[in-house]
């Protein structure tokens, strides 16, 4: 693979992880419209890789949020499993309760993303994204912390994160959506989004395990490069999310996503 086509990706895949905008989809839609599949069908083991930058720069973005995780973990063991009082702990269950929707994400997503390639129904999923940010932005949002939020908010979020088996659809956007629909804090909604990430990206990672192992190894400089890439671009992409959520508007998103959404479909009708 060229190092600039790594780059690209890299830089591709960090923003639109993070920016409520579709990974997936924008990396279907270059494959499709700028003819890149050669540099992509077989590169599984890239593919991980640019995942892990993603899940790099959330870790950097959100160690300190980790780390209190990690002590809330500890603790909740050792008071045999005592929650209450400890935002911490809870905060640890919701983000476990909402990520078992996972186990039915892996079971679908390949079959999904292999009938939802066409730049037509990717247009469709990211029109759908823009309405979804839409509403969310203006319906949604309240006061609800990890003090007040209950399991079956967090499950709302962890099943709203089932809809980004579809290309097109984002997974950041439909979990900070579901957030805003379950009343949280418009911060809290994005700093759960992000931490239930890590989770994901973990998954897929050791999902695809098999097939790296099988597909064979990948030239050093461009897994540096997409690596690389991918972590500074997601790293700032989550800075972007942070400073635009305190100003209360996903509008910006959501008219991206429908424009190129419009654009995916009219190119596609053209061919």
């Amino acid at each position: 693979m060229p190092v600039w086509i790594a780059f690209l990706l890299g830089i591709v895949q960090g923003l639109t992880e993070f920016l409520p905008i579709s990974s997936s989809g924008h990396l279907a839609l270059m494959q499709n419209l700028f003819k890149i599949e050669q540099y992509t069908a077989n590169h599984i083991a890239f593919d991980i890789i640019l995942h892990l930058g993603t899940l790099f720069a959330v870790i950097i973005a959100f160690w300190d949020d980790i780390v209190e995780l990690v002590r809330s973990l500890i603790g909740l063991i050792v008071d045999k499993f005592h929650i209450k009082g400890h935002p911490g702990r809870r905060m640890l269950v919701l983000l476990i309760v909402a990520t078992l929707p996972l186990v039915v994400a892996a079971l679908l997503e390949s079959k999904i993303e292999a009938m939802f390639q066409s730049p037509l129904l990717i247009g469709c999923a990211l029109i759908f994204t823009a309405i979804l940010l839409f509403f969310a932005d203006r319906l949604g949002g309240g006061k609800k912390t990890a003090r007040d939020a209950s399991v079956k908010d967090a499950l709302l979020v962890g099943l709203m994160q089932l809809l980004a088996v579809f290309p097109g659809v984002s997974r950041s956007g439909a979990t900070m959506c579901g957030g805003l629909f379950a009343k949280f804090d418009r911060d809290f909604a994005v700093r759960f989004a992000f931490l239930l990430s890590i989770p994901a990206v973990l998954g897929a990672t050791v999902f695809k395990l098999p097939d790296v192992l099988a597909s064979g190894g990948e030239a050093f400089l461009p897994i540096v490069v997409g690596f690389f890439a991918a972590a500074i671009s997601g790293y700032c992409a989550i800075a972007l999310v942070k400073l635009l959520v305190k100003r209360n508007s996903f509008k910006y998103f959501s008219i991206y996503c429908a424009c190129v959404g419009v654009l995916s479909i009219v190119l596609s009708l053209m061919k």
